[in-house]
């Protein structure tokens, strides 16, 4: 995603070619719409990773309700999620993750047109893509978890994860308690998890 401006002429022609061999959409990561229930980690994020969500506490909490409100009507259950100034996650249950992605899709577009009139910016691009990742194992799972709960953390917004407001991880810690937390923490450490899947 954000790695494309990085690549030379040459590297972005393999990439897309490759995709092409893959029979891929060109320029955004393919959508698996997989029979049965199954979990993933759902990410959007601004154009360019614009701060454009986090402009304001109100726009932050309605985000959060709109993605959480989807989440409810089209997932069988939400674990974890952490919205951003300029990017959410969300980790999820569903048995249709073509009908989540095309119900966020329909928040995104309302989303761009309310919030570029409110910025006198119409036009402006606001989201780039919201993609999945099909949880692969217990394992996978609780690193995800911990990951989208630590993301504010990382992202520089706040020291401690429980302290940042638009997050399931006040909640986390207070149905688990803060051992068994620490336990989850110890035993899935996020370590590299998310780096160079924008490559």
């Amino acid at each position: 995603m954000y790695e494309w401006r990085k690549m030379t002429r040459e590297e972005k022609l393999r990439a897309l070619e490759l995709r092409r061999l893959r029979n891929q959409p060109m320029h955004s990561p393919a959508h698996w719409d997989l029979a049965g229930q199954h979990q993933y980690l759902v990410t959007a994020a601004c154009y360019e990773h614009r701060p454009i969500i986090g402009k304001n506490a109100l726009r932050m909490t309605e985000c959060e309700a709109t993605v959480l409100e989807t989440c409810r009507e089209l997932a069988a259950e939400t674990y974890a999620w952490s919205i951003l100034p300029n990017h959410y996650h969300v980790l999820l249950k569903t048995d249709s993750i073509a009908q989540l992605l095309h119900g966020l899709g329909q928040f995104h577009g309302r989303s761009s047109f309310l919030w570029n009139g409110e910025d006198g910016e119409r036009g402006r691009k606001v989201w780039y893509n919201c993609i999945e990742r099909a949880i692969r194992s217990e394992r996978h799972f609780w690193a995800s978890l911990n990951y989208v709960h630590y993301n504010p953390v990382h992202h520089g917004l706040v020291k401690h994860l429980e302290d940042w407001p638009w997050s399931s991880a006040h909640e986390f810690l207070e149905r688990v308690g803060p051992v068994k937390a620490a336990e989850i923490w110890s035993a899935y450490p996020i370590r590299d998890y998310g780096k160079k899947w924008d490559f």
